[in-house]
């Protein structure tokens, strides 16, 4: 009887094996996420609070609210590099269009608040489509055409401030990124909404099951009789309008609009899709993977703040992260093309 109990968990335990690895892109950041949470805890005793857990929230939410588009984009096995750029130029857009103070000198457009954040929108969601044009009509790389759409919003961007700082923004996008209900921050919920939108998106419609088709097997896609380029072109904007929606919250929530200011949430938001095992190569995550990847950045973050690390350091370890996520994503397609042979 013992040597049947032995080959039956022996045949259960190789079962387990092609499973765990086929999961590994899942697994791996959730365990990173558990023992940076451990870790951080031990090292900090301020870190495991609920105050805290609210900073994290807080520091995260912007990204979480651009992560969402691209997570779009990169399902579909494209990046958008112009992410960045295009937050920035929009959060700069709805402060060009509201009236500053006397002592901004910058030559705006002063309009009402509902029409300077429709405006703000349109051009973010403008140059989504231009992304959307090169990529699917013109048939310019994503990668390149992204790059080249990061320098055209970097330079709208320098023209529309000259080299000032802008303050005030319409009063609804102030209450959406600095004000709060019941204690919680609005652009938290704002980002959880957004979120939460996008994995509905994804998960329950038909459009979200192209978005992985075309990600899977973009061929099988076309087969099947999917207008391939008309999903590309959408999740594209789609990309574009919630970075220029990230742009304006997080310019009332750094209480200014200015050049360059959003140029580290390029690498955060790419870090943050997958990190948490949403696969470069199309077809594989979700928001759900993104939203691990958003604590596990935010937790680093914040954690290393709590030890009091260099701040050079830092910036060391994100990479680190970053490419052992890239490892674990190469690594996993390859078992998922040995499998399928």
């Amino acid at each position: 009887m013992s040597s049947e109990t032995a080959l039956a968990a022996g045949q259960r335990a190789r079962g387990l094996a092609p499973f765990l690895r086929s999961q590994m892109r899942n697994i791996a950041p959730f365990l990173t996420l558990i023992f940076l949470s451990a870790f951080f805890a031990f090292a900090s005793p301020s870190f495991a609070t609920l105050d805290n857990l609210g900073n994290i929230l807080t520091q995260v939410s912007v990204t979480g609210i651009i992560a969402v588009g691209l997570t779009f984009v990169i399902l579909c096995a494209e990046i958008d590099l112009s992410i960045a750029s295009i937050a920035n130029v929009t959060g700069i857009a709805v402060a060009y269009f509201t009236l500053q103070e006397s002592y901004v000198n910058i030559a705006n457009i002063p309009l009402p608040g509902a029409v300077a954040i429709i405006l703000s929108i349109l051009l973010c969601a403008l140059l989504g489509l231009v992304n959307a044009l090169g990529l699917t009509v013109i048939g310019i790389p994503s990668f390149i055409m992204t790059l080249a759409m990061m320098q055209i919003a970097a330079g709208i961007s320098a023209l529309l401030v000259r080299g000032q700082i802008a303050y005030k923004v319409p009063s609804l996008i102030t209450t959406l990124g600095s004000g709060s209900i019941g204690g919680i921050p609005w652009i938290v919920i704002v980002a959880a909404i957004m979120l939460l939108g996008g994995h509905l998106v994804l998960t329950y419609t038909r459009f979200g099951r192209y978005v992985y088709m075309v990600g899977g097997n973009r061929e099988a896609a076309e087969y099947a009789g999917l207008n391939v380029k008309l999903i590309l072109g959408a999740v594209m904007v789609i990309s574009a309008v919630c970075s220029g929606i990230g742009g304006m919250l997080g310019v009332a929530h750094f209480g200014s609009a200015q050049q360059n200011e959003f140029d580290t949430y390029l690498l955060d938001s790419i870090a943050a899709v997958v990190v948490g095992g949403t696969s470069l190569f199309g077809g594989r995550g979700g928001i759900g993977n993104t939203i691990v990847g958003l604590f596990v950045l935010g937790v680093l973050n914040n954690g290393l703040d709590h030890v009091n690390i260099d701040s050079f350091l830092k910036i060391l370890i994100r990479g680190l992260i970053l490419l052992a996520a890239l490892v674990i994503n190469v690594y996993a397609q390859r078992l998922r093309e040995k499998t399928a042979e």
